[in-house]
């Protein structure tokens, strides 16, 4: 058992025997991220009995460590002054997050709490889309002046460095607070103190306030950036988006992915403590997707009952059918939902990547039609064979193609490509795969 785990357990152990002064020895000894941790997989109840046990100074560097979920929660058990001393302490990008998992009532009345001047900040995120990476970015940050000695500024960096999220990377600017530049506090430590700014920086990566939040966190994790400016149309400087920040937007949108690839919509709590009720509600949607879907199939198994009837070998293999349409549909699209995610594919290529995709889809097809040729044949005769090796051609082909191209389809039409794609597919080549399969069967033995 590792040391997080027991101390977690001795933890819970504590707070159950109402023993406060052991609880509060045992969080002494932990790490904040370690005791976010914790805290995001304990009971309501507990988690704020121990939550109070922090210092003030710790207690903030936990809560900036749990996720937005688990915030919401703990703000909900906490007394209006505690509440009030930990929202005003966030930085202003983790300030908004939060606000958006809150009720609007609770939202609402911590924004009237806030000091002027931090309500005119959070303001100004607010102010941008949801979804949007000028929402995540943090607008307190120093800059400096391309004209400015490297002396001056370190300096400049070292007087309003405790107000900025990050000094690690740092923006330059120049009138009107045009983004001209980066320069790295390495570059500001290291080279000769009276060299200018403007001699040592570099040309800068950066996104725009609207741009969506995911493009540009990976954008900023891809390429490794400590800090990725973010500007307005006019290429004014209004905040960074950090590495940390940029890593959790990509981590979230990772398992909101795989959630959905899973066919249920993503938790927010951990498996334990999510209610049973909110796991139904996760997964009901898709399951009634996919409960049409297998409506549709039997409407068409319906329509060539005739066929059936006549050769009822046939029916023997439609599961395989079905199911290498469906894979061979989902592994296309998987594959085309990445390369959009990290910018290597884009709606306006949906011709060469159907290019593309009816050519992998046909190789697919005919391979694994060769294999069903050999195996079906020596069983149910060469007419058979022939109806399996031309129909998984068929339908490798056309699942490859449609896979392939509904993620930018979804893209164009700004519908979530994870949440469009799985269930079409399965609907399309379910459908589309038995009367592919029908029809071939009927030319080819003529029934």
């Amino acid at each position: 058992m590792s040391t997080a785990v027991k101390a977690g357990d001795e933890l819970r152990e504590a707070i159950d025997a109402d023993d406060l002064i052991a609880a509060s020895h045992i969080l002494s000894d932990i790490a904040p991220q370690e005791i976010a941790s914790l805290f995001e997989q304990m009971e309501s109840y507990p988690r704020a009995v121990a939550y109070r046990l922090l210092t003030k100074d710790r207690a903030l560097d936990v809560f900036e460590h749990m996720d937005t979920a688990a915030q919401s929660e703990l703000i909900t058990l906490l007394r209006e002054d505690e509440v009030t001393s930990v929202f005003d302490s966030l930085d202003p990008d983790d300030r908004v997050e939060l606000l958006d998992e809150l009720p609007a009532k609770v939202a609402k009345q911590l924004v009237r709490e806030l000091s002027p001047q931090e309500r005119d900040v959070t303001a100004v995120i607010l102010g941008y889309p949801r979804g949007s990476v000028g929402r995540r970015m943090s607008p307190e940050f120093v800059h400096v002046f391309p004209d400015d000695t490297l002396t001056r500024a370190l300096e400049r960096v070292r007087v309003r460095g405790m107000e900025s999220e990050t000094i690690y990377t740092v923006p330059v600017i120049g009138t009107s607070r045009g983004l001209e530049g980066v320069i790295s506090l390495k570059d500001l430590f290291l080279m000769p103190s009276d060299d200018l700014v403007a001699d040592h920086m570099a040309s800068p990566i950066f996104a725009f306030a609207d741009d969506d939040a995911e493009s540009a966190a990976r954008r900023c994790v891809d390429r490794h950036v400590l800090a990725l400016p973010i500007v307005d149309h006019e290429e004014r400087l209004l905040g960074l988006l950090t590495i940390d920040d940029a890593t959790r937007i990509v981590e979230a949108a990772r398992d909101e992915d795989a959630a959905r690839a899973g066919a249920m919509e993503p938790l927010r709590r951990p498996y334990l403590l999510t209610p049973v009720l909110h796991l139904a509600r996760s997964r009901i949607v898709w399951l009634l997707v996919l409960g049409i879907s297998a409506i549709l199939t039997v409407n068409v198994l319906q329509i060539f009952e005739a066929t059936l009837e006549q050769l009822t070998a046939l029916a023997l293999f439609i599961p395989l059918l079905t199911g290498i349409g469906g894979n061979t549909g989902s592994q296309a699209a998987t594959t085309v939902t990445r390369a959009l995610a990290v910018d290597e594919a884009q709606p306006k290529d949906v011709g060469k990547v159907a290019l593309k995709e009816v050519r992998t889809g046909l190789l697919l097809g005919i391979v694994l039609g060769a294999v069903g040729w050999l195996v079906a044949t020596p069983v149910f005769g060469n007419g058979i064979g022939v109806v399996i090796s031309l129909t998984l051609i068929s339908i490798c082909t056309i699942a490859a193609t449609v896979g392939g191209t509904m993620p930018l389809l979804a893209k164009a039409i700004r519908v979530d490509p994870a949440v469009f794609s799985t269930p079409f597919i399965s609907t399309f080549c379910d459908a589309t795969g038995l009367i592919v399969y029908f029809m071939i069967a009927r030319a080819v033995l003529s029934i």
